[in-house]
């Protein structure tokens, strides 16, 4: 399980884009399959919009993969 942190350089980014920058997915394209045979949460709510936007200080925790913080 991995647990660590992923740097953004921007104000935030999409779920979608997320997946990809942190190595969970390979391309974009794959984001919605992915949320939809994975459960994922966002700081702790269930979460299945590759468009949600993720700030600073954000957690992803994807079931079975691992747990991922939002850093700067």
């Amino acid at each position: 399980m991995k647990n660590e942190n992923v740097k953004i350089n921007t104000e935030y980014i999409t779920l979608g884009q997320f997946l990809k920058l942190a190595g969970v997915i390979d391309t974009g394209g794959m984001a919605k399959w992915f949320l939809s045979e994975h459960e994922i949460f966002v700081n702790n709510e269930p979460e299945n919009r590759r468009g949600k936007k993720l700030v600073l200080n954000d957690t992803v925790s994807i079931t079975g993969i691992g747990s991922f913080k939002i850093t700067s």
